[in-house]
């Protein structure tokens, strides 16, 4: 396996804005996340955390700016020598390099925890049938749940049910993984088989992942980085022993003052 190069960005936001009419959600947002790094993103809502997943999963469009994944633009392709918006082949090529893990998992439920995972590899990347199972047998293992690889999403606990989301994500072999939320929806008690997951992750794997999460622990646990957005931009940033100590800026020390009292 390769091993990730820590100060290449993999991620690039550069001057990015994304409005809905009058109300700004991303302002002129610069933001890097290097090869191998895993980020977290915290802020109340309407900050503008998910919009950041949203938009590097395409589902947003921006309306300034350029992002580079990879070293390649996302959503704009070079023509006559300048970027112009990229067109829905180009978009399909960069949508492979991005997973994403929602708060709702978005399995197919007339599939099997199996068949879910082997689905993109056999449609998207055309690996064969076989070479597909194999991978996807490998990440049901590696996520704990080989034993329901036969089972229905209904036949699963929310916990299960996340974890053969977070196979699924990886079985098209993303450059970056984007977790949104992934904890929100499951009861208090299986949050640690989703958690341990992502830890497994950032332990074995080095994969380049950005979340957005409410669970400042898990979140000092397991960064690199945390940045504190406020007004759709980084109000604040560092390793999460800082920021989370000694928050420099008086947002962010009224944010987790805050959070403490919540908790």
């Amino acid at each position: 396996m390769k091993l990730p190069e820590p100060n290449r960005p993999m991620v690039r936001f550069m001057n990015v804005s994304k409005s809905y009419g009058a109300l700004t959600v991303i302002n002129n947002l610069n933001f890097e996340v290097a090869e191998g790094e895993m980020v977290s993103i915290i802020g109340p809502s309407g900050s503008g955390k998910t919009t950041v997943l949203r938009i590097l999963m395409t589902l947003e469009a921006i309306n300034e700016g350029v992002i580079y994944v990879d070293g390649k633009p996302l959503t704009h392709m070079p023509k006559g020598g300048k970027l112009v918006p990229a067109n829905e082949k180009y978009l399909r090529g960069m949508r492979s390099s991005i997973g994403m893990c929602f708060q709702h998992f978005n399995l197919f439920p007339h599939m099997t925890a199996l068949q879910n995972c082997m689905e993109g590899p056999v449609q998207v990347l055309g690996l064969s049938k076989s070479e597909a199972r194999v991978r996807a047998e490998e990440l049901l293992t590696m996520v704990g749940l080989i034993d329901k690889k036969d089972e229905h999403p209904s036949r699963l606990s929310g916990g299960q049910q996340q974890r053969v989301a977070i196979a699924r994500a990886l079985a098209m072999r993303p450059k970056v993984m984007l977790f949104d939320e992934v904890t929100s929806a499951l009861d208090p008690e299986v949050i640690g088989e989703v958690t341990n997951v992502i830890r497994k992750l950032v332990q074995e794997y080095r994969l380049t992942m950005l979340m957005v999460t409410h669970q400042m622990g898990f979140a000092r646990d397991i960064s690199d980085r945390v940045c504190f957005f406020y007004g759709g931009k980084i109000e604040e940033q560092g390793p999460p022993q800082e920021l989370f100590t000694r928050p420099q800026r008086e947002r962010t020390k009224q944010f987790l003052s805050a959070i403490k009292e919540a908790i």
